[in-house]
Parts: C-alpha cells; structure tokens; sequence
C-alpha cells in the first residue's frame, strides 16, 4: 500500500514545484526499506496487540484446558510448571499482523498473493483444529485425514497454478538442489508438483509436529527467516542472481518484505511465547507459518534449501515417522510394539532423559543456527 502511494506521489508531483521536496518518496521503492519497515511493523504490532490478545483468548476461554501429549505420557520431571489454562490459538496475532505488515509494504504481485493465500487458507486449518479442542468437542482436534487433505488440495492448487501461467512454469518443471548451479531436473511437470506438495505439506507439519515447548517453534522459525531473507533478495535480483549461479525468479524480491515480516511478527510473539509461555501459537500459527515457509522456498525455487535451513524442523518430523514406523513394525512382528526414542517428536525424548525444558529448546536454537549457516553455504558453494 504505501509503495502504491509513494508513487503516486511522486507521479503526481512530477514536473512541479514539489518534486524536488518530495523525492525522498523514491524510497520506497527500495525492496531493502520496505523489508525493514515490514520487519519493525510487524515487531511493534505483536508488541502491541499482544497482551490485549492473550486477554481476549481468556475471555473467550480459549485456553488450554487438556494436557498436551508430553505430560499424558508422564515422566517428565524436569517439567516444573502446568501449562493447563494456558491461552491457546495465539497464532491468530502471528498471522494478522504478518497480513497486514505485508500489505502495508509489499508490492503486490502474483508470489505474494499466492503466499498470503497459503497462510489464510492453513490458519483457518489450524483454528478449527484448535477451536475444536479448547470447546472439548474432539480432545485430538480435527481428523488428521481430513488436515492433510486440505493442505494437499492447497498444494496441489498453488502447484497447478504455478505451472499453467508461462512465467511462473519453470518453478514447477525444472529442479533446483543445494551445491549445484543447473536443474538436477528439467520439463518434468510430475516430479515438479510433487516436490511442490511434499515442500508445502511437509513443511507445515514439521512446524506442527516441533511446537510442543515453550518458545520451541517460533524461534526456529526466526532462524529459518533468517536465511530466507537473503535466498528471496538474491532470488530477486538479477545481477545477484547471476553472481552467485542460482535461479533469478521474477517478482521474489517482494517476498523479501513478506519474509521480513513473518521475522518481526514472530519476534514480537516470542516475547509472549518465550519460557513461561503466556500464550501458545496452537495449529493456528503453526500450520500457517511452516505452510508459508514452504511456498516461499517453493516460489524461489529452493525447495531442497528449507530442507537443510529447517534441520530442526526435519528432526522433529523424522523422529516420528521413525517411532510410529517402528512401533507398528515391531508389534506386528514381535507382538509387542518397540521404541526407538523415549517419546516422539524428539524435544519431549530429552525432557524424558531429565532436560530442563528452556535447555532443550536452546540447544535446538544452536542446532538451528549451525543448519542455517550450512543453508546459507550453499549461495556460494556451487
């Protein structure tokens, strides 16, 4: 909005008497300032909207009134605090703000559309699967069938999408991987949508999957917009783009402003979610946001990049995959069902081991940081 405005302005005043006063509007059109303001807009908005959020969450009872799945399995002593009563569904404050900064800053286009798509249509998800909790309608939230058919409809959708408009075909059909400056694949349409559905899935899941402590999930994902701040810059920008041999996409330096948002959006909301939470982010943030993740990397053509970005993240979803995996197999050949981790996903395997809860999750930042700095790597290891 204020990039239109700015131009406005400035078209307006050509030719004037204003036009050299009002030249510093050209700022504006500086992808850089945009992404800053962005950034401090959406940092001052959850800073500000916060505390009457988690208030209003209480009001409507939206907390969380049943134990979450760590302290069902029991054996947790390093767990001090009960976290029943908590207010849940505070990703609605990551998501409002995120849109409006975006909106505010961003210059409209195709890439930003289709982003701001994924995270509407992916928090609506989360707040019903949330919503149906908190009101004790379903303890276990909505059918996780019925999730992962929306999140692949939505897949699907921004795939197909991709695809059928000419300037945007080569995200789908041509495979870019890390450490490598040509397509490992290319005119594949099937392996393209593919990679598209299991990116955008994948990636909303494992945030899902790693927001189960205090502050866990949220800065993760700061350290994963980290490096996408840099990847959606250089992606959209073409002597940077040719500099460092990767694939230039039209339009994705706007994606820069949206990233720089989700970073200040989930800076604020750590302020609120750090150790001892005063408000969780519930489905209703997690699957928004891992879900924005992954079309970002999607629309840069880095798809293979949040892989190693978001190791965290990766872990989190593997140790589940590999528990319930081995457990059935197990049980259905021993009769009796074997663990490979003391509880899954694998944050709640050191709380069993003992680990102090804000010492799990400040490790994993550190295993966050080292992915992030062998993601951002790969820029100039080609």
């Amino acid at each position: 909005m204020l990039y239109y405005l700015s131009q406005f302005v400035l078209t307006g005043c050509e030719g004037t008497a204003w036009e050299s006063a009002l030249s510093g509007f050209r700022v504006f059109r500086y992808i850089t300032f945009r992404s800053a303001g962005a950034a401090l807009t959406a940092l001052l908005m959850s800073l500000w909207l916060g505390p009457r959020v988690i208030v209003w969450l209480k009001e409507l009872k939206f907390g969380q009134s049943y134990k979450d799945k760590a302290e069902e399995g029991g054996g947790l002593k390093a767990r001090v605090i009960d976290k029943t009563g908590t207010p849940t569904m505070g990703g609605v404050l990551v998501v409002l703000v995120l849109d409006l900064s975006t909106l505010i800053w961003a210059q409209w286009n195709s890439l930003i559309v289709l982003t701001l798509l994924s995270l509407v249509v992916l928090s609506a998800l989360g707040f019903y699967d949330d919503y149906l909790k908190v009101t004790k309608q379903n303890n276990r939230g909505a059918k996780s069938q019925a999730k992962l058919w929306v999140q692949c409809a939505l897949g699907a959708f921004i795939a197909l999408y991709l695809w059928w408009v000419p300037e945007t075909r080569l995200i789908v059909t041509d495979v870019m991987i890390p450490f490598y400056k040509h397509p490992l694949v290319e005119d594949s349409a099937v392996v393209g949508v593919i990679l598209v559905l299991a990116t955008i899935v994948g990636s909303s899941n494992a945030v899902n999957l790693t927001d189960g402590l205090d502050g866990l999930a949220i800065g993760c994902t700061l350290i994963v917009c980290s490096v996408f701040l840099v990847f959606t810059y250089v992606a959209g920008n073409a002597r940077f783009a040719s500099y460092l041999q990767v694939p230039m996409v039209p339009g994705a330096g706007e994606l820069t402003v949206f990233t720089a948002a989700l970073f200040g959006a989930c800076l604020g909301f750590l302020w609120y979610n750090c150790h001892p939470a005063q408000v969780f982010m519930g489905d209703t943030g997690s699957l928004a946001i891992g879900g924005a993740l992954g079309i970002v990397a999607v629309l840069i053509r880095q798809p293979f990049v949040l892989f190693i970005a978001g190791g965290v993240f990766v872990l989190e979803a593997l140790s589940v995959i590999l528990q319930t995996g081995w457990f059935k197999y197990t049980r259905k050949r021993y009769g009796t069902g074997r663990r490979i981790f003391l509880m899954a996903p694998v944050h709640h395997h050191f709380e069993k081991l003992g680990w102090p809860e804000s010492k799990v999750v400040t490790r994993l930042y550190i295993l966050g940081v080292l992915f992030a700095v062998i993601a951002l790597s790969t820029l100039k290891i080609r």
